[in-house]
């Protein structure tokens, strides 16, 4: 795709020579499929340095953009801003130990930001770091107080101990001078 490829005919074979190229463009197919994905359509912004050395073209790349995400606790959608960087030496001439490769004059960017976006994707998003997910009596979300306090005995086994510590917190209050 001509969105994520590169001309350095500029600069081949001239090592110690750089070029730097900012863009933003539409990102033409979806990145990730799990929880969290950047769709096709949505801006991604691409700061690009590219470097001429011996071997080949090292590409650096900061890439931003929003992912869109369901919360892996309360299941809410929800978008955030994502951000990753990378770097990748295009070879000149291939061999099976390089992944990539310079084509004629063009280097392509796309699989080396499309893995790099893929695995700083997070597996398990989260809306908010205190968000309490869904009560598993209810299915209803629930806040971070409610989900700090236990709202009833687990195991009904153990009631009767709950019993009496509940009724030890009560003679302690009680009995307390600093408590009146």
């Amino acid at each position: 795709m001509r969105q994520y490829q590169e001309n350095v005919r500029d600069i081949m074979n001239r090592p110690g020579e750089m070029r730097e190229r900012e863009r933003t463009f539409a990102v033409p197919e979806g990145f990730g499929e799990a929880l969290a994905t950047i769709p096709a359509g949505e801006s991604l912004d691409l700061e690009v340095r590219l470097e001429s050395v011996h071997e080949g073209i090292l590409a650096s790349a900061h890439v931003a953009t929003t992912m869109h995400a369901e919360c892996g606790r309360c299941l809410e959608k929800f978008t955030a801003p994502f951000e990753v960087e990378f770097q990748e030496l295009f070879a000149y001439t291939p061999t099976e130990a390089d992944e990539y490769g310079v084509h004629g004059d063009h280097v392509d960017l796309e699989p080396p930001l499309r893995d790099a976006v893929v695995l700083a994707l997070p597996f398990q998003p989260v809306c908010r770091p205190d968000c309490a997910g869904l009560d598993p009596e209810s299915g209803e979300v629930r806040d971070a107080k409610a989900a700090a306090e236990p709202s009833a005995p687990l195991d009904p086994r153990w009631a009767a101990l709950a019993g009496l510590l509940a009724e030890n917190n009560d003679v302690d209050r009680h009995t307390d001078p600093g408590s009146k």
